[in-house]
């Protein structure tokens, strides 16, 4: 079983060697995580190069949940970082991973669930990976070799979590429940507005409409909202649609 201790999920995006998530594993359990997701495996799940590499860490991978694209693998969040080597033109606050995992105990501290997102090993996340997240892990590497190894990714962000959590281990939350909207409610609003756009004819001209359609999920992505927001957003757009069908 997980342990009892409040941590992140760190969730591999579409990797794609079974070797490479042994060794992430591996890397996390060093400093106490266990909380893996495996979105979209190359090689197919479960894998046993993945097993032989993760030594004494393969209950990481007994336990791991394996999820079939981003959004469901991020759908219980509330906050996710996306690491990454390469600038990016998406708009989002940027991390150094001392940084980030400062962020992220005091963020798991008030209850917050809190992941972060390793893309595969030969190219990085996409764009479109990324517009899920609320911001960006980037380690200032050799820009002349600015490519991590997973393994040492998770590794380095690992270690950084294990400094600050250690740092606020004696921080309690106490009072009110917190309602930060999970990602599967964002996705959702994201998906209506987005249904709703493509009918009114918003995402024009064609070539462009991917592209705009990945800036208003990066849109979403960036907003703190609570439950009740997301709530009244649905709202909004209904009784928008609801007083043209009217006219």
């Amino acid at each position: 079983m997980p342990t009892d201790r409040s941590q992140p999920a760190f969730v591999l995006i579409r990797p794609q060697m079974g070797e490479n998530i042994g060794a992430a594993a591996r890397a996390m359990w060093n400093f106490g995580l266990d909380r893996m997701r495996i979105v979209a495996p190359r090689d197919g799940w479960p894998n046993p190069s993945a097993v032989a590499m993760a030594s004494g860490a393969g209950r990481l991978l007994d336990e791991a949940e394996v999820a079939p694209d981003v959004a469901t693998g991020l759908a219980d969040r509330t906050y996710v970082y996306a690491t990454t080597a390469r600038p990016r033109e998406l708009t989002k606050p940027v991390f150094s991973p001392e940084a980030a995992m400062r962020d992220a105990a005091r963020r798991v501290a008030r209850g917050e669930k809190v992941a972060v997102m390793f893309g595969p090993e030969r190219s990085g996340m996409e764009n479109a990976d990324i517009a899920h997240a609320q911001a960006i892990i980037t380690v200032p590497v050799n820009p002349d070799f600015p490519s991590l190894n997973l393994a040492q990714c998770v590794l380095l962000v690992g270690y950084e979590w294990r400094r600050a959590s250690e740092a606020v281990e004696d921080v309690v939350v106490q009072g009110q429940r917190t309602d930060v909207a999970e990602h599967r409610d964002i996705e959702a609003l994201a998906r209506h507005y987005e249904d709703r756009l493509e009918e009114a004819g918003f995402f024009y001209p064609d070539h462009k409409a991917e592209s705009m359609k990945i800036n208003l999920r990066n849109l979403w992505a960036r907003m703190p909202m609570t439950r009740a927001d997301v709530q009244m957003l649905h709202g909004m757009l209904r009784q928008l649609l609801r007083g043209k069908s009217d006219e």
